[in-house]
């Protein structure tokens, strides 16, 4: 700032402010110290306190949200490591620390680094929800990373075994505490990665104190678990306290044997599941059929109405009742004919001329015609005379008018 320049007090304090909250590093700092001056507001919840040493003091304060997080009470005197971030109270003038965390300080140097390491690989995105891998349904192997002697093998042995028979175990055998665990359970989830050995791991160990626990929260456990392609069951025998390992892994789970739980299905369930599709499948398959039964009867029936058949049947009905009508019309007409022709016969018989000739009367013809008329003949002629039982050839002598 420039020389020369008269600052109001609120702008000096803004201007302080804004330098102190622009340095990251004063973003998250651990601070060891011990509590004097503890508040507890009773109207809003926020603990005031502050936090010395030999040499210096700083005033501190834990919000309600942050404070609700805490598995102890803070007193006067109490040792602790903070967890916070610095800041000015730009009414004051003070710069004071806001506390997110703390822990007693008889938890030792080992929470203190838990945490550092925890909150370095959350910043890398070590433990993003979106890099988990779910875990199969039905593993055909799953590989266990664990003590050979410990209760957590046999632990997981009996659970898979009754759980799930077919699935094949395989042990990849490790030291879970000292010196030599971290690196060996980083080789056996690289070696299982590798030889494609498992389906799912399971890396954990049954309970224990921080110190025999720590194999699980060094960074090159965590590191290995997250770039596994195998996915990671985190299983540390701790109910409620967290590994690094598990933030790392796809799943955690409180002991080995929920660890083999998960890793697994229920076979009797399984089979539950299956008998109870199988009846849902018959159910549904009856039902279908009693559908389609009655949807074909329906048709069925359509189509009887319908059904051409009826069309040709009735069409043969008529086509008797047309016969039958022409029949007994053509009888009637053949009786009135024949009655109409006897009585025609009857007549013409009467009008013959064969009665006429019958009775001594004879037609005389000339080249088949009838001759009316005696000049119509000459003498010499031969002429035909027709009588009632045959016929005369006769030659004409004379002609006899009148």
């Amino acid at each position: 700032m420039s020389n020369g320049v008269v600052l109001s007090v609120s702008q000096l304090n803004r201007y302080v402010k804004s330098i102190i909250e622009q340095d990251m590093n004063l973003q998250t700092v651990f601070v060891e110290g011990e509590i004097s001056n503890f508040t507890n507001h009773y109207k809003t919840g926020h603990y005031y306190m502050t936090v010395k040493d030999a040499d210096s003091s700083i005033k501190a304060v834990m919000f309600k949200t942050a404070n609700m997080r805490l598995k102890f009470v803070p007193e006067n005197a109490m040792k602790v490591i903070i967890k916070g971030r610095v800041a000015v109270f730009e009414r004051d003038g003070q710069y004071q620390l806001y506390i997110d965390d703390m822990i007693p300080e008889g938890t030792g140097a080992l929470s203190l680094a838990f945490e550092k390491l925890k909150e370095r690989l959350a910043k890398e995105g070590l433990f993003d929800a979106e890099k988990k891998k779910p875990i199969p349904v039905y593993p055909e192997r799953v590989g266990v990373v664990t003590s050979p002697t410990g209760a957590a093998i046999r632990d997981i042995i009996n659970v898979i075994s009754r759980r799930f028979p077919l699935t094949e175990l395989v042990l990849c055998p490790v030291a879970v505490q000292g010196e030599y665990a971290a690196p060996q359970i980083k080789a056996a989830i690289e070696l299982f990665n590798k030889k494609k050995a498992a389906d799912v791991l399971i890396v954990g160990r049954g309970g224990g104190s921080v110190e025999e626990l720590w194999a699980f929260n060094e960074e090159i456990v965590a590191r290995a678990v997250a770039a596994s392609e195998i996915p990671v069951i985190s299983a540390v025998g701790h109910e409620t306290d967290f590994t690094i390992c598990d933030f790392a892994a796809d799943l955690r789970a409180p002991t080995p044997s929920a660890a083999a739980e998960l890793a697994v299905p229920d076979s009797f369930q399984q089979h539950e599941m299956l008998g109870s599709f199988g009846r849902r499948i018959r159910n549904s398959v009856s039902d279908r059929i009693g559908w389609e039964t009655a949807r074909v009867k329906l048709v069925k029936a359509t189509l009887q109405r319908h059904s051409p058949q009826n069309y040709i049947d009735n069409l043969r009905v008529r086509c008797d009742k047309a016969v039958m009508a022409m029949e007994s019309a053509v009888s009637r007409d053949m009786a009135l004919k024949s009655k109409e022709f006897s009585s025609l016969c009857e007549k013409l018989d009467a009008l013959s001329p064969l009665k006429i000739l019958a009775r001594g009367y004879g037609a005389a013809l000339r080249q088949g015609k009838i001759i009316s008329d005696v000049n119509a003949v000459e003498r010499g002629e031969i002429i035909d005379l027709i009588l009632g039982n045959g016929t005369l050839e006769c030659e004409v002598k004379d002609i006899k008018n009148g």
